[in-house]
């Protein structure tokens, strides 16, 4: 971890924040939601909540995507930024909304059989059919 913390946005800037400890590297979700709602798939490191400060939230909105998780994007660019667990101690960070430099490396994929058929998993990184025991 840098001796700064991370910042990170969304495209227009209504979301700012910081974070200053990840708890894990990013993985690759390759899940029909995470498909969906970034357009490919999702890269995502994860932080405590105690560790992720909200500078700015104005345009933050949270999307319940199914009963036990919820998504954060902007309500005005459309960014895909957050996921978190309802009622969890820790929210998953899109690893593209993060300010370089980050520290923070991809290390697996998860959900690959739900993998797009447009790409292949070709970069010899672990890749695991279902969460892997990572979520």
């Amino acid at each position: 971890m840098a001796d700064q913390p991370v910042t990170g946005s969304c495209l227009c800037g209504g979301v700012k924040f910081r974070v200053s400890e990840f708890q894990r590297p990013v993985v690759a979700c390759h899940c029909t939601q995470c498909r969906k709602t970034t357009g490919h798939y999702g890269a995502a490191t994860t932080a405590r909540n105690v560790d992720l400060q909200l500078d700015s939230d104005e345009t933050l909105s949270w999307y319940s995507s199914s009963d036990v998780a919820e998504r954060g994007f902007c309500n005005r660019c459309g960014s895909s930024l957050f996921w978190r667990p309802v009622g969890g101690v820790n929210t998953s960070i899109m690893a593209g909304v993060l300010d370089a430099p980050t520290g923070l490396e991809l290390v697996s994929h998860i959900f690959t059989e739900d993998a797009g058929d447009y790409y292949e998993l070709n970069d010899g990184l672990p890749a695991h059919k279902d969460g892997g025991g990572i979520l």
